[in-house]
């Protein structure tokens, strides 16, 4: 079955080139031209992954991702936007979208971050890539390190007592970190292993979720659990 696609942009050249683009590309594409169609939709369909506009008239993209989180929707979320500022792609991410492209864009790279998108929601075809020997020689039901503890399959996470509430994109990135635990990690690895590409060396999408991380993890008086190693990456380790 084709991947389902929900497409919401107001700009109709725009959108019916993307949903053509999509559909050529092998998905199934629903387009609607504003937010509250968008709303709508999802709840009628459930699609796979939805394409969103930032900029639309009356409810705008923002809108539409907090309304989806705050349901529970947890269907992956991919923005397109003419805002380029750092603060502006932030409070996307905010919002609860998981990757955003910036306009004028390239429909390879759309298609390669949707790509990334399903992998990581478990939706990727039967010949994706296998997981690597040094993850799978972990536990796959408890990892623990710098004092905190984790059950991948519940996607639950504890730093000593506290449970620890992470979205997807924030879960997978610790994940990555503690199963290396001690090892640094170079952004191209943890781009590749989390995304599925390397957005470049302009992109502030790693430093955005590791700041993310950071408040969450951290604790008053406690050693700092996520280290920068200036001009590589990060590691995981207590203090």
């Amino acid at each position: 079955m084709p991947h389902t696609v929900l497409l919401a942009e107001d700009d109709r050249a725009i959108r019916n080139a993307l949903a053509r683009a999509l559909t050529l590309e092998g998905y199934e594409v629903t387009a609607v031209a504003d937010g509250a169609a968008a709303l709508e939709q999802a709840a009628a369909t459930a699609p796979d992954v939805l394409v969103l506009d930032v900029m639309m008239p009356g409810v705008d993209g923002l809108q539409v991702c907090r309304e989806l989180r705050a349901r529970g929707d947890r269907t992956p979320i991919l923005m397109l936007t003419a805002l380029v500022e750092t603060a502006d792609r932030i409070a996307g991410l905010d919002a609860g979208a998981d990757d955003y492209v910036p306009k004028p864009f390239e429909v390879d790279e759309v298609f390669a971050r949707l790509r990334a998108l399903l992998r990581r929601a478990g939706k990727e075809p039967v010949h994706a890539p296998a997981p690597r020997p040094a993850d799978s020689a972990q536990d796959p039901r408890t990892l623990t390190a710098a004092g905190l503890r984790m059950d991948p399959s519940a996607r639950r996470v504890w730093r000593g007592a506290r449970e620890i509430e992470l979205t997807r994109t924030e879960f997978d990135l610790l994940e990555l970190l503690l199963r290396h635990a001690g090892v640094v990690l170079d952004h191209t690895t943890i781009y590749d292993r989390i995304w599925g590409y390397d957005f470049g060396p302009g992109s502030k999408n790693l430093a955005v979720y590791v700041g993310y991380l950071r408040r969450k993890l951290d604790e008053p008086g406690a050693p700092q659990l996520i280290h920068t190693v200036r001009g590589v990456g990060y590691v995981l380790r207590e203090g």
